[in-house]
């Protein structure tokens, strides 16, 4: 099956309350490469690449986030050109 890449942008309580470690534990279960980093506007940037089943799981599973985390929005923007193996966060 063919890889698809993914990005989102996750708005609410979602800095300072382990939002993008628990994102890679998410991603890196779902067998997905990509990325979880913070924005300067209180946001996290999502990348996802992987088998589309599995970025549906991330999806659904960022619309909750951790416990400690709110999420009020998630948006999907365009993916990026290309995503480097494992996942990073930064």
């Amino acid at each position: 099956m063919d890889a698809t890449t993914m990005r989102w942008r996750v708005c609410g309580r979602v800095q300072g309350v382990f939002f993008r470690a628990w994102t890679r534990e998410q991603a890196l279960r779902l067998a997905l490469d990509g990325s979880a980093t913070n924005l300067d506007d209180g946001s996290v940037e999502v990348v996802a690449c992987g088998a589309p089943q599995a970025l549906a799981q991330l999806e659904a599973a960022l619309r909750q986030g951790p416990p400690r985390a709110r999420v009020d929005a998630l948006e999907r923007l365009a993916p990026p050109a290309s995503v480097a193996q494992g996942f990073a966060i930064g």
